[in-house]
C-alpha cells in the first residue's frame, strides 16, 4: 500500500506545531506531505512551501483554492487527508470544506471556536463518512493507554476519586503585549474563543481524565480567574468535577504558574488502588496499592497490554515523549484510512485516537466551565 497524501491548512512561519504534526506524521512510514496552504498570507505560504521542497504548483494561497484544485486532481495525485493547525477561530470552515469534498481530516484541538461549531462539524462527519482525529496529544503515550487498560480490566476496582493538574508557566507576564505569536493569538478571544487556559490546556486535562477512567463528567463547579493585568481571556482555573459514577474529581488548569513548564499530570484512585502518570515522566506509570510496595510500570517493556505495545517503538529505557504521541495518532488514523481505501475493517487497535465526539465534549466543557464560573450558582450539569 502507498503512502497517505497530506496536506496541510496552517503551520507557516511562527507556528512551532505545524513543524510537530509534520514530524510526527512522518515518522513510520505511512504518510507524506503533497500540498499545502501554509498562511493566510500566499506570500508566506508559498515561502513555507518553498521550504519544505514542494512544488510550487501544490502550494496554495489559501485552503479553499487548495481543496478545490486538489478535489479535481487525479486518484493517483490527490491527497488523501488535510491535517489543519491554525489557530482556533480557523479550525472549523476549512475542516468543514475538506470534508464536503471527501477528504478526511486531522484537526489540532480544541476542536472549534465554539459548541455550535463543534456540533455543525459533528454532522458534516457523519454525513462524509470520513474519518476524524482530534490531535489531543497526550492519549497518544503509551503509559496513558496502559493507565486506561488497567482501569478498563478493573485492577483499581470502582473508581472513587481523579486529580488531574497543568501548570504552566509560560505566560506568568503580558506576553501578548511583545511580538510572540502564540501568545497573540491564543489570549485574543475573536481568536481563541470564550476561554484561555481553560480551552488551550484545560480541554486536554478534561480529555485525560475521561479517556483514562472511561467515565464521563455529569456535572462541574468552576473558578477561573484573569491573573496577569489587561489580560482578555482566564489564564487560570479550578474545576470540581463529578463523573457519571458518582466519583468526584478536581481539575487545574494554570498558565501563570512561574517557573512550570508542562508537567500535565493525572491521579485516579480507586477501591483497591491508585495509579499516577506524569508528562515529567511519561514513559513510567505508578501503580499503588494498600497492600503491597508502589509499582512502577515501564514503556517498552514486555509485561504491558496489547494498547501500550501497539504505540511503543523502542525497547524499555529509550525514551519516547511528545512526537512520538502526536505520531501514535497519526499512525493509528492512516492505518483506518489505508484500510478504508482498501475495503477492509481497521483492527480494533488501530481505532483508539481521539476523534469527534472527545471534539465536542471538549467544547462542551469550556462553555460549561464558562457558565459555571460566571455564575452565583456554581453546581451545573455538563450539558451538551
Amino acid at each position: 500500500m502507498r503512502k497517505l497524501r497530506m496536506g496541510m491548512i496552517g503551520g507557516g512561519p511562527g507556528a512551532f506545531i505545524g513543524a510537530i504534526h509534520r514530524t510526527a506524521a512522518n515518522m513510520d512510514g505511512e504518510i507524506e506531505l503533497v500540498c499545502g496552504a501554509f498562511s493566510s498570507d500566499p506570500e508566506k505560504s508559498r515561502l513555507a512551501g518553498e521550504e519544505l521542497g514542494l512544488g510550487l504548483e501544490r502550494v496554495y494561497p489559501s485552503f479553499e483554492e487548495m481543496v478545490q484544485k486538489e478535489t479535481k486532481l487525479g486518484d493517483d495525485k490527490k491527497m488523501d487527508f488535510v491535517s489543519i493547525v491554525t489557530p482556533n477561530h480557523m479550525h472549523f470552515a476549512p475542516a468543514k470544506l475538506a470534508l464536503e469534498n471527501g477528504f478526511h481530516v486531522v484537526l489540532d484541538k480544541p476542536m472549534t471556536f465554539d459548541l455550535d461549531e463543534a456540533k455543525k462539524l459533528q454532522q458534516s462527519i457523519r454525513e462524509s463518512g470520513k474519518y476524524f482525529c482530534l490531535t489531543h496529544t497526550y492519549t497518544g503515550y503509551p503509559m496513558v493507554k496502559e493507565a486506561r487498560e488497567q482501569v478498563k480490566d478493573g485492577k483499581l476496582g470502582a473508581i472513587r476519586k481523579v486529580f488531574v493538574t497543568y501548570p504552566q508557566g509560560w505566560l506568568s507576564n503580558f506576553l501578548e503585549a511583545s511580538d510572540n505569536k502564540q501568545a497573540s493569538w491564543r489570549t485574543d478571544p475573536t481568536k481563541s474563543g470564550k476561554a484561555g487556559a481553560i480551552g488551550d490546556i484545560g480541554t486536554h486535562a478534561f480529555n485525560l481524565a475521561e479517556y483514562i477512567t472511561g467515565l464521563q463528567v455529569s456535572k462541574i463547579c468552576a473558578d477561573i480567574n484573569i491573573v496577569v493585568k489587561g489580560r482578555k481571556l482566564d489564564d487560570d482555573g479550578v474545576v470540581i468535577l463529578k463523573f457519571n459514577n458518582d466519583a468526584s474529581g478536581v481539575l487545574m488548569a494554570s498558565q501563570i504558574m512561574a517557573g512550570e513548564e508542562n508537567n500535565l499530570t493525572i491521579q485516579v484512585y480507586g477501591e483497591n488502588g491508585g495509579l499516577e502518570w506524569r508528562h515529567g515522566d511519561p514513559n513510567s506509570l505508578l501503580l499503588k496499592w494498600p497492600d503491597q510496595p508502589m509499582q512502577t510500570f515501564r514503556a517498552g517493556s514486555g509485561y504491558l497490554g496489547e494498547a501500550a505495545k501497539h504505540n511503543s517503538r523502542t525497547p524499555a529505557g529509550h525514551p519516547e515523549g511528545y512526537i512520538e504521541a502526536f505520531a501514535n495518532h497519526y499512525r493509528n488514523f492512516a492505518l483506518c484510512v489505508k484500510a478504508s481505501i482498501e475495503g477492509k475493517k481497521p483492527k480494533k487497535e488501530w481505532l483508539d485516537f481521539p476523534g469527534i465526539e472527545d471534539g465536542v465534549r471538549g467544547m462542551a466543557f469550556i462553555e460549561n466551565v464558562i457558565e459555571s464560573a460566571k455564575s452565583e450558582m456554581k453546581w451545573k450539569e455538563f450539558t451538551i
